[in-house]
């Protein structure tokens, strides 16, 4: 059966809407999958027509060319959408359910589950711990931005809205519960953001975004957005944040003291990741411009939340040791301050239940924050292309015109 469409991959600087195989509970042979998981059975699976699906800063980095993933892969792994069908062994979900998706896939059986690293499940990748939809050396698992897709561990990981009608009008907030709004609320609870909190955001993308809402949520006094670009600072100081252009100057610690009369924050997140660029004058790449920032700017004993995406191998880089994930860090400055850093993904099911609370009783507006604009799945290239351009925008595809 074909009836079914998604964006591919298909080489650097492109992505195609295509036909694509129409899901069943069987995570088949295909761009990315490893052998060892082809073939898989997922009875604990259902099958979801998309309501909604995000194009994310970190689908960018495969699509310019800067991992190692295939060409073929379909991408997307932010997924909220209805159940239409579910597998023999699923209990509690039911057909017509709307529901979440959080971007880890997660089996709710291994030792890393159990103790809610989901993001590392030990059991959905054969090649390393943690598992994604649509996405480089994650499992192979078929992406989401499509018309439908397949979900395994349905019981365990779906975040079920209890209210169907009002999941609908909330819906365009609802969508960023898959990733960027638990994403950057880890980085803020990562970096010990509280009551009265000073907190520095590196950039001013969804995940920044989302970060500097979060930290808001939880008490900062004051929080401060760094990026380049002038759109996405505006769409910062939109809802309330301190902004510093890095484009127009070379240190952040003078801008920040212009704001808070000294030249360092309580604690700092990182939202930029690997691509990174030079501050001031210089706008070559130099991927380890924001940790060394942040350490700079961060008081001793802070913590810095690092949500940004860092990886093992990145082709596209300047940098021969950049290719091989090897970055000129200051680590000694980070020790002698005696700074704490937590890494990696995002382990979304601690963090998705409340915020839709938040999100449902109206003391989060997500969608409002990092300008949440739909488009249609046609439209997905286009919406790939104006996004590397740096419009402040996220974008989120409408696969069937459900919001139109």
């Amino acid at each position: 059966m074909a009836d079914n469409r998604g964006v591919v991959y298909t080489g650097a600087g492109s992505v195609e809407v295509q036909d694509i195989r129409f899901p069943d509970l069987v995570l088949h042979e295909g761009p990315g999958v490893p052998k060892s998981n082809a073939g898989r059975k997922c009875e604990h699976g259902v099958i979801l027509k998309n309501i909604v699906t995000n194009i994310c800063g970190s689908d960018q980095h495969m699509v310019r060319g800067r991992t190692t993933a295939p060409e073929g892969l379909v991408l997307g792994h932010e997924i909220t959408g209805e159940v239409i069908e579910v597998g023999r062994d699923v209990e509690f979900i039911k057909k017509g359910d709307i529901v979440s998706v959080p971007f880890n896939v997660a089996c709710g059986r291994c030792k890393m589950c159990k103790r809610q690293d989901t993001h590392i499940c030990l059991n959905v990748n054969p090649e390393r711990p943690g598992g994604a939809y649509g996405y480089v050396d994650m499992g192979g698992w078929v992406g989401g931005q499509s018309e439908y897709v397949m979900v395994p561990y349905a019981d365990f990981q779906l975040l079920k809205f209890p209210d169907k009608e009002k999941a609908m009008e909330k819906i365009l907030d609802l969508t960023m519960l898959s990733d960027i709004f638990p994403t950057g609320y880890h980085g803020a609870v990562s970096a010990g953001v509280t009551t009265g909190s000073t907190v520095y955001v590196a950039g001013a993308g969804p995940v920044g975004l989302a970060a500097a809402h979060s930290a808001q949520l939880l008490g900062a006094s004051v929080v401060i957005v760094g990026d380049l670009k002038e759109e996405r600072l505006a769409q910062a100081r939109s809802f309330g944040c301190e902004t510093i252009n890095l484009k127009e100057h070379d240190d952040p610690g003078e801008l920040i003291e212009q704001i808070l009369g000294v030249t360092e924050v309580d604690c700092a997140i990182d939202a930029v990741g690997f691509e990174a660029y030079g501050h001031g004058t210089d706008h070559k790449e130099a991927p380890a411009t924001v940790l060394n920032t942040m350490m700079d700017v961060v008081e001793a004993g802070g913590k810095m939340g690092i949500p940004g995406l860092y990886v093992t191998e990145d082709p596209g880089a300047e940098d021969e040791d950049a290719k091989q994930g090897s970055l000129k860090v200051k680590f000694g400055l980070g020790w002698s301050k005696a700074h704490h850093f937590v890494t990696g993904q995002t382990p979304v099911m601690q963090y998705h239940r409340q915020l839709m609370m938040a999100i449902l009783n109206g003391k989060a507006n997500i969608a409002e924050a990092v300008n949440a604009t739909v488009i249609s799945l046609d439209e997905a290239p286009q919406g790939y292309r104006d996004f590397d351009s740096g419009v402040s925008k996220k974008f989120v595809i409408d696969p069937h015109g459900m919001l139109r």
